[in-house]
């Protein structure tokens, strides 16, 4: 399988652990001219931008750490053309949260990190 291939399946496979997970995913691989954020869902009262990530193993590091610093910033990016582009209120709730996967083994890393 390429690795396009694999990317969708495991995005898959993140949307329905969200799922599972009380998220409610309100869409996938959202694009822009500013980038693309893997998945958008609610939960509680947040609306969450997700980013998956998958290792086959720890050879080329960890999930969180393909998530840095220049990643953050485009989801960031994203978000605020989102929040325009949908104008949602100035006082809506944003999160951003990571969907690790390694080995077959998953976790939620529920805020991630913060607006850049």
């Amino acid at each position: 399988m390429n690795t396009r291939k694999v990317g969708a399946a495991k995005e898959t496979l993140a949307a329905k652990l969200l799922e599972i997970n009380g998220y409610r995913v309100i869409t996938r691989n959202f694009r822009c001219k500013l980038g693309e954020v893997d998945i958008i869902a609610e939960k509680d009262e947040y609306i969450v931008f997700v980013e998956v990530k998958y290792r086959k193993s720890v050879k080329n590091g960890f999930p969180m750490e393909a998530v840095n610093h220049k990643k953050q910033s485009v989801i960031s990016s994203v978000s605020d053309y989102y929040r325009i582009r949908y104008n949602l209120p100035d006082n809506v709730k944003i999160r951003y949260d990571v969907v690790a996967i390694l080995e077959g083994k998953y976790k939620i890393i529920e805020n991630a990190f913060s607006h850049t």
